[in-house]
């Protein structure tokens, strides 16, 4: 499919399911290297980020073990302004390198939230892996360490990001091509 309707919107394919799994092999790929011998954690944050944690740590080379933590701070097409964390941390943290995979850091918040939240059990390290970036919208200073696209600050949804929950199926990313 080309072209989609949610609701109101309308959107166009963006990136193609053959480039997102190009830029999960990179990441996986620098995770492989950079975190080997590590004790990790792969934490993934619900909704969003279920299919892209999922194809991630699929190719890791590396022995982990993989959670997850649900966060909402979208209602519609817009940010909330407010992060809540929904379901919390099952698993020992503390003296171990925790890997953050996020579906999309925009502004931010819901990221620096997080680790603000993981920060207080005392990890190791934490490392922050994103599929989608937008640079020109983000405000705090954490790094992420891996990015597989930086994107203008387009509404996207597909591959687990979504529209009033509609679209986190699709396997292709797509924008809005009208507001």
């Amino acid at each position: 499919m080309d072209k989609i309707t949610i609701y109101d919107k309308d959107f166009g394919i963006f990136i193609s399911h053959d480039e997102i799994l190009a830029a999960v092999l990179k990441i996986a790929e620098k995770i492989n290297n950079e975190l080997a011998g590590k004790d990790v954690i792969a934490l993934g944050i619900l909704n969003g980020a279920f299919m892209f944690a999922s194809d991630l740590v699929r190719e890791f080379k590396i022995n982990c073990r993989v959670s997850f933590l649900k966060v909402v701070s979208y209602q519609g097409d817009v940010s909330s302004g407010n992060v809540n964390r929904l379901i919390g941390l099952n698993e020992d943290i503390h003296g171990k390198t925790v890997l953050v995979i996020e579906d999309i850091v925009d502004s931010g918040l819901t990221m620096d939230t997080v680790l603000g939240h993981l920060q207080r059990f005392k990890p190791e390290g934490i490392k922050v892996a994103a599929l989608l970036l937008k640079p020109e919208k983000y405000n705090y200073p954490s790094k992420v360490d891996y990015v597989g696209f930086e994107i203008p600050n387009d509404f996207v949804i597909g591959y687990g990001l979504d529209y009033n929950g509609y679209g986190r199926n699709l396997k292709d990313i797509y924008r809005v091509i009208n507001h």
